[in-house]
């Protein structure tokens, strides 16, 4: 009726097996993916890959007018003297163009710092960068880790993510700049 199977207990050689180290993040001189973000209105816009030419910073929050993000970590970028050499600088939140766009307001109301406030709605540049995580329970879905990237003619030169996602120590304006 049934036939004895042979069933081998011998181990699979280990490329068979699951890797378990986390996923990296983006590296030391990738390239800016080339994903379109959105600056004051849905139908404006942004390509960073086509906007960072020469030096820049990038700067990720977890979410537009958050404490930490409103209080202390975009301000001090604003406030940095060394801002004025830091090039193009551009903050991307997992939040719609409009929401960016107040928040612009709010923080640099007179926008003499130079910062752009870009929104990245669907997640598609953060997960580009393997830089989200899931912030369910605090945020109500995917978000972007804190985190600072130097960049120089469209490629990263270097990384400043923090360890817990939404901490404020690594990529601070005074670490970073």
């Amino acid at each position: 009726m049934f036939a004895a199977r042979r069933v081998s207990l011998a181990r699979p050689p280990v490329s068979c097996f699951f890797h378990s180290s986390p996923r990296a993040f983006v590296q030391v001189g990738d390239a800016i993916p080339d994903v379109e973000l959105m600056e004051d209105s849905p139908g404006n816009k942004v390509s960073l890959a086509k906007e960072l030419k020469g030096a820049g910073v990038i700067i990720g929050v977890p979410a537009a007018f958050s404490p930490s993000c409103s209080q202390s970590h975009i301000p001090g970028y604003i406030n940095s003297p060394k801002l004025k050499d830091a090039g193009s600088v551009f903050v991307v939140s997992v939040n719609d163009a409009f929401v960016m766009k107040a928040w612009g307001k709010t923080l640099d109301p007179s926008g003499k710092s130079g910062i752009r406030f870009l929104a990245d709605p669907t997640v598609a540049f953060t997960k580009a960068l393997d830089l989200s995580f899931d912030g369910s329970s605090i945020f109500g879905g995917d978000r972007g880790k804190r985190y600072a990237l130097i960049v120089k003619d469209g490629k990263i030169k270097e990384i400043h993510v923090e360890p817990d996602n939404t901490g404020l120590n690594v990529s601070a304006a005074e670490k970073v700049l």
